[in-house]
């Protein structure tokens, strides 16, 4: 498989992110371990974390790192081969001190997930989401420490927006202190609000896009022939919330449009909108979470 390079770093990525919040439930240890194993043997090195993973059982607050567990046991041997990126910021946690991005939250964080990663460093390590109660300056300094420190080699952010974008950058070059190399925003065939703003703004400042939910809950998959009766085993028999796009008519509609498309280059709707979004300039690799390793095979063979 081809390799992208992180503008900015010696990171060369795999076009494919092999994405695990599923890990842990529905996705069992023994099945997460077997799709990390076949990703790597086929080129997907880009794997994508959170310290609060833990599949279908999280809920706010819960404490998380069941999937980077699973991870550090999946990686045993094999660290090297992988380009491995986790996040802090989300709630872990009952107390004040259990989310957010001050400088002892994420020096606390990042120590803990490398623990159960069993690794002596991150790759790439996230701002999950902006914490207004922390001066941003204080975060980002932090993420400077850890990356001084070796214990992290570059940062990045998720989930802000393009103003905030914006503001990061400056204080950064107000600093001195390392830009953020990419950005982890939703994307998708149905959800294209980036395009607006915030990808020509990551496309000028040289930060590389790495988006998620590419199939918008599934929706893409061509799974969901009947909106009102998703198939068992799927995102949306499980979490029917994840698909409520099915309930717009005029999303219902887009979805038909990029149907009929996709048939016309011969495509199915999961391979169009893996190579398509893949494809879009500005984009460097997309995140994509599987239950199953045949549906690793199948996300591989698209982008082949």
């Amino acid at each position: 498989m081809e390799q992208r390079l992180i503008a900015g770093t010696d990171l060369r990525v795999s076009p494919l992110c092999l994405g695990t919040m599923l890990f842990g439930s529905p996705v069992q240890e023994k099945e997460a371990v077997k799709i990390v194993h076949l990703a790597l043997e086929q080129g997907v090195n880009f794997i994508d974390t959170a310290n609060m993973y833990e599949g279908y059982t999280r809920y706010v607050g819960s404490p998380g790192g069941v999937t980077e567990e699973i991870l550090g046991k999946a990686m045993g041997g094999k660290r090297e081969q992988a380009v491995l990126a986790s996040k802090v910021g989300m709630k872990i946690g009952p107390g004040t001190g259990d989310e957010g991005l001050s400088r002892e939250h994420i020096r606390r964080e990042c120590e803990r997930s490398l623990v159960r990663l069993a690794t002596d460093w991150l790759d790439l390590y996230y701002m999950h989401k902006p914490d207004e109660s922390t001066p941003i300056a204080e975060s980002i300094e932090t993420f400077a420490e850890l990356i001084q420190a070796g214990k992290v080699r570059h940062w990045a952010l998720s989930n802000f927006r393009a103003g905030q974008v914006r503001e990061v950058l400056q204080v950064c070059d107000d600093g001195g202190w390392p830009r953020p190399v990419a950005h982890q925003p939703p994307y998708s065939l149905l959800n294209r609000e980036i395009e607006a703003e915030l990808l020509p703004l990551c496309r000028d400042e040289n930060i590389a896009v790495v988006p998620y939910q590419i199939l918008q809950g599934g929706l893409l998959s061509g799974k969901y022939g009947d909106p009102a009766a998703p198939p068992a085993g799927t995102r949306g028999s499980d979490k029917p919330e994840w698909i409520a796009m099915l309930r717009d008519e005029e999303a219902l509609r887009e979805l038909d449009a990029l149907g009929a498309r996709a048939k016309e280059v011969g495509l199915s709707l999961f391979d169009y909108a893996i190579r398509t979004t893949v494809n879009t300039p500005g984009i460097t690799s997309i995140i994509l979470g599987v239950r199953r390793v045949q549906q690793l095979e199948q996300a591989i063979s698209a982008l082949s």
